[in-house]
């Protein structure tokens, strides 16, 4: 593997006890994955939070998606909400995969979370997971007083393809003018299937991320009738960086790794919302890679994931409690 000299030192100690997950054989990854998130999830404390799963309905013939619903025990609503897309290539994952984050936006912030159980690819290609996404949303926005939520107050935000997901429903929403999203949160975003910023061409082989496994992961999200990075059929929102026009989106949180693939594609989608008149806050970690956040205890992951949540406390406007 190549070395990285500008890897955070703590990331460095570190990295090997992290798993070497590749999309070439994607039953080994799914178990490497479910593997790597096993102990942790065992030892979960879901004090102080009340969590259901609703079946809420696909759309059109697609089958019901199930959300899993957290929110403070004995809260008080209308409360914010953010809607959550859990990562993993499209390909790989599930929902309580992001328990651990989603509790601590209920316990920290207040909010309730919608945690979103869309369909995997390959067996799954867009739009199918898209899909889900945006009939959990639509869910979310219409029950809102049996939820006790404000549905003026709706976050969506991702962490990986759920960023790229997240960022397909928010546009979604914006063109059918329906669900007013008030804030979209996108860590490490996978949003450009074309592959071709030089970090996608430069990491071909990172930790956890690489270019061999994002060309994988498309071809398995796009399904059997994409043909490539030209092809000119790719919906934008599969792809949100091929949208044209950004321009009426909600204010947004974007953050890269450095030495992630996905930098330039998340930095340029951020450029081109700030040009299209979108407030952006955006933060390339230095030293980071794709998914070094699992490494919790390294004082950049621990800063990555607090700026994260007091971006979002921001973005839903409220108040930070007094100490």
């Amino acid at each position: 593997m190549t070395t990285f000299p500008t890897l955070d030192p703590e990331l460095a100690a570190a990295i090997t006890m992290l798993p070497t997950v590749s999309f070439s054989d994607l039953a080994a990854a799914r178990t490497t994955f479910d593997a790597l998130l096993g102990p942790l999830l065992a030892d979960l404390s879901y004090d102080g939070v009340d969590v259901r799963e609703i079946a809420v309905p696909g759309s059109d013939d697609d089958p019901d998606v199930t959300i899993r619903f957290m929110t403070p025990s004995a809260a008080q609503g209308p409360l914010p909400v953010l809607v959550w897309i859990h990562g993993g290539g499209f390909a790989v994952g599930n929902a309580r995969s992001s328990d651990p984050y989603c509790i601590d936006v209920v316990r920290e912030l207040g909010y309730a979370v919608a945690n979103v159980e869309y369909r995997l690819a390959p067996e799954t290609p867009f739009p199918g997971p898209l899909n889900d996404c945006y009939a959990a949303l639509s869910y979310v926005h219409s029950h809102a007083v049996e939820l006790g939520i404000d549905p003026d107050r709706i976050a969506v935000g991702g962490q990986s393809a759920g960023g790229g997901l997240a960022a397909g429903t928010v546009l979604r929403a914006r063109d059918e003018r329906v669900i007013p999203v008030a804030f979209q949160l996108l860590e490490i975003p996978e949003l450009d299937d074309r592959l071709t910023t030089t970090s996608m061409m430069t990491f071909v082989d990172t930790p956890m991320w690489n270019r061999p496994s994002a060309i994988l992961s498309w071809q398995y999200y796009l399904g059997d009738s994409y043909s490539g990075p030209d092809d000119t059929n790719v919906s934008v929102y599969a792809a949100p960086a091929r949208a044209a026009d950004l321009a009426g989106l909600p204010p947004t949180y974007l953050c890269t790794m450095e030495l992630d693939p996905l930098r330039d594609e998340g930095i340029d989608y951020a450029l081109r919302l700030l040009r299209a008149g979108i407030s952006v806050e955006l933060h390339s970690f230095p030293g980071t890679f794709h998914g070094s956040a699992l490494l919790a205890t390294a004082e950049v992951s621990k800063r990555g994931h607090a700026e994260g949540l007091d971006a979002l406390r921001r973005g839903l406007r409220v108040a930070t409690p007094s100490s």
